[in-house]
């Protein structure tokens, strides 16, 4: 019996292997897999569509489960139509007309017709030619032959025009032409061929990841005594067969994919190199290479007795649950897998009348053996219990410690269906079992339907993901940001151990509908405001008051002076309740940097952008709600640079206190002093200058009197200036030294006061 294995929307001739498992991401890719039998050596055969075919191509696993091997896996490749009709050297585009075509035949011999004999020949060229007549000018093709008599003969085309080829294999190959472009326009159909070649009954097993449709998230928010959260995935088959029982998984993420037409050969262009002059080479030897092992598990499976258990599937899977290995165990229930790449798996063992083992933490190294015994427990299959192994062996190969055991996600039993006496619509809403294993998965979450899930092909259906209490207050909102009328809302706290993955939410009040929203992701323990009506019992409107407050506080303190002011604020609101029932509102008051509350209201949550005070309003009466802010306000100023004049205006305004006014008018009498000698020593520094330069004019004067009458009775002139000049220098130098000192103790004595200096006053 032949055997054709099923992928995403396929068409199969022959017999279907059945879809196992599904698990669908919210990037719009599909993970399947499929198992079924075959007997001996036997193809199979999987038809699918070129855009399915390339996401095969990147992510097709097909194994033989049962000591069997895949001997070949192949497909019809299908080049460019572009390219196949350059193949058949007819340079006619895919677009041509009857003009275009008839010049692709140059040289061919044809018979044409226009109403009247035939007339044959060899196609010399197709020319457009302008008549004119009858007030008309018309463009007019005409073809033009060499007879077999060597006589040019030309034929208009006209609508009554006509062509038949004589060249041999010249109508062959135009009907290949035509077939390119009927191709393009066919179903889009591809072909891949699967050989699995070994002895008796086997299983196998085939995985790829597929394009599908987005599952999408909603909720019912069931209002009453005990709050109600459902949750359901709407989920769609539009592959090409049913999912009869399938484990069905459902990834709240993205993990990154794409598209590459990888089915579709690829052609590069290669450079035209010349042909060497000389080819001749001396022989060459390369060095060795060194590859390293791979990695072998191997264990045996046994019973609470330590019986051992045959015919158990063992599964090796990576951190990304994506399959590494599958095989049963045998007569002396013993496993073994080698050739495994490096890293951190785990394996799943089950084994009808047991419960389900996991066993994570296995660390494989190259090159070394690693052994995991593990024991079953008797019970349910759709029970996943811990299932313990010896402690890690030693890696006798590379010398390290494996293994270790981590604590995984729980299961729960699947519900029986009972018979139950009529209820209420309430207290069937409450009944309705949900199995449901969430877990983490990095970025990523997972839901795993617990029962097997059946859903015809082109069909789609609602799937119950949650069905548990949740917290939730009703209240309403309004934000300064926004105006308007409050929103009704749920104060929602995540009180499930699922995270609630985006969707939409309806909210049901009474057994009647009560509005909708959207519903981010809320982790578990997280809470969210969730909006789904307008209020229209409850009205707020606001009044603003600012105020700049004097200055309030003076800081002295390393040589700054700082002034501190405030600017207080207060936002009036009033709330007015028209209804016959009180309300809980959440005032939104936008935060701002810089600001505090100066009042004694203290928001309830505060987020990034917003505090949310929390207002009880009895039914038909006015709240009001004062909100008080202040934002500090700080001037600093550097009391050596302080003038008089500044002094004064701090202390006309009475932003000193007494106290620091006395003690900056001693730093500025310090600071007269340090002023007083600086401006005595710019004094001399003055003086030294206008000697210096008296002097240079002197020498320069006596260069100017070598050779003349008066030049000795100059030059003992400006000898003696000179030297009264010297007299007067060497006394200002002495006066400066002098001065400096004193500079310098002023200066020193004025940091001392300054640094001294230590006062916080409230004023």
């Amino acid at each position: 019996m032949k055997l054709v294995l099923l992928f995403t929307c396929v068409s199969l001739a022959f017999a279907q292997i059945p879809v196992k498992r599904v698990v669908l991401y919210k990037n719009g890719v599909g993970y399947f897999e499929h198992q079924g039998p075959v007997q001996g050596k036997q193809d199979v055969t999987v038809s699918f569509t070129s855009g399915q075919l390339n996401d095969v191509l990147k992510s097709l696993t097909v194994l033989d489960l049962n000591g069997g091997r895949i001997a070949a896996i192949g497909y019809d490749a299908s080049l460019p139509s572009d390219r196949k009709l350059n193949e058949l050297r007819l340079p006619v585009g895919d677009k041509g007309t009857l003009t275009d075509f008839l010049g692709a035949m140059r040289g061919a011999r044809i018979e044409v017709r226009n109403g009247g004999l035939p007339l044959t020949g060899r196609l010399v060229s197709v020319e457009r030619k302008t008549r004119s007549g009858a007030g008309a000018t018309l463009e007019v093709d005409y073809v033009s032959l060499l007879t077999e008599t060597g006589e040019l003969r030309t034929a208009e085309v006209s609508p009554a025009f006509s062509v038949r080829l004589l060249e041999p294999g010249l109508a062959n190959k135009l009907g290949k032409y035509l077939d390119v472009l009927s191709a393009d326009r066919a179903a889009d159909e591809r072909k891949m061929l699967i050989s699995a070649d070994g002895a008796g009954a086997r299983n196998l097993f085939v995985s790829y990841i597929s394009e599908v449709p987005v599952w999408k998230a909603t909720y019912r928010v069931v209002l009453g005594a005990k709050p109600l959260l459902q949750g359901w995935a709407i989920v769609d088959n539009t592959v090409g067969q049913d999912w009869e029982n399938v484990s069905l998984s459902l990834v709240a993420g993205a993990p990154q994919s794409f598209i590459q037409n990888l089915s579709q050969p690829q052609y590069a262009r290669r450079p035209v190199v010349a042909l060497a002059e000389s080819v001749n080479r001396a022989p060459q030897t390369f060095e060795s290479g060194i590859i390293g092992g791979r990695a072998r598990l191997a264990g045996k499976i046994t019973d609470p007795t330590g019986a051992a258990i045959v015919d158990a599937l063992v599964e090796l899977v990576d951190a990304n649950n994506a399959p590494v290995r599958r095989g049963g165990t045998d007569a002396n229930g013993d496993y073994s897998f080698a050739g495994l790449p490096e890293g951190e798996f785990r394996l799943v063992i089950s084994k009808p009348g047991f419960a389900m083992g996991r066993l994570d933490g296995i660390a494989l190294q190259a090159g070394g053996v690693a052994r995991r015994d593990v024991r079953l427990q008797v019970g349910q299959v759709a029970n996943m219990v811990d299932v313990s192994t010896a402690p890690p062996d030693l890696n006798t190969e590379t010398s390290s410690a494996v293994g270790r055991v981590n604590q995984f996600e729980r299961l729960r039993q699947y519900s029986q269906q009972q018979k139950a006496p009529t209820v209420t619509v309430t207290e069937a809403r409450a009944q309705a079992p949900v199995n449901v294993q969430a877990q983490d998965l990095g970025d990523l979450f997972e839901y795993k339907i617990s029962q097997p899930v059946s859903i015809a092909r082109n069909r789609s259906a609602l799937v119950p993901i949650l069905q548990a209490p949740i917290t939730v207050e009703k209240v309403s909102v309004w934000s300064q940001s926004t105006g308007g009328r409050p929103q009704r809302a749920l104060w929602l706290t995540n009180s499930t151990d699922l995270t609630l993955d985006a969707g939409t939410f309806s909210v049901l009040e009474a057994e009647a509908f009560a509005g909708e929203g959207i519903l981010e992701p809320i982790r578990p323990a997280e809470k969210r405001l969730l909006s789904y009506a307008t209020d229209l019992g409850v009205a707020v409107t606001t009044a603003f008051g600012s105020e700049s407050q004097r200055i309030a506080r003076v800081v002295v303190a390393n040589g700054i002076l700082t002034h501190h002011r405030a600017v207080n604020e207060t936002r009036n609101y009033t709330i007015r309740n028209n209804d016959a029932e009180p309300r809980t509102l959440l005032l939104e008051h936008p935060v701002r940097s810089g600001y505090r509350l100066t009042n004694s209201a203290e928001p309830a949550e505060t987020t990034g952008t917003v505090m949310r005070f929390r207002v009880p309003v009895p039914a038909r009466q006015t709240v009001a709600v004062p909100i008080a802010e202040t934002r500090p306000l700080a001037s600093t100023y550097t009391i050596s640079a302080l003038t008089p004049g500044e002094v004064a205006h701090f202390a006309s305004e009475g932003s000193l206190g007494p106290a620091v006014e006395n003690a900056l008018r001693q730093i500025l009498a310090s600071k007269t002093v340090v002023d007083m000698h600086n401006t005595q020593a710019e004094n001399l520094a003055a003086e030294l200058e206008r000697i210096t330069k008296s002097q240079e004019r002197l020498r320069e004067n006596m260069k100017a009197l070598k050779g003349s009458a008066e030049e000795k009775a100059l030059v003992q002139r400006y000898t003696r200036q000179l030297e009264e000049q010297e007299t007067r220098i060497a006394e200002l130098e002495k006066q400066n030294a002098e001065l400096e000192a004193k500079i310098d103790a002023a200066q020193r004595e004025l940091n001392d006061e300054i640094g001294k200096l230590r006062f916080d006053v409230t004023l």
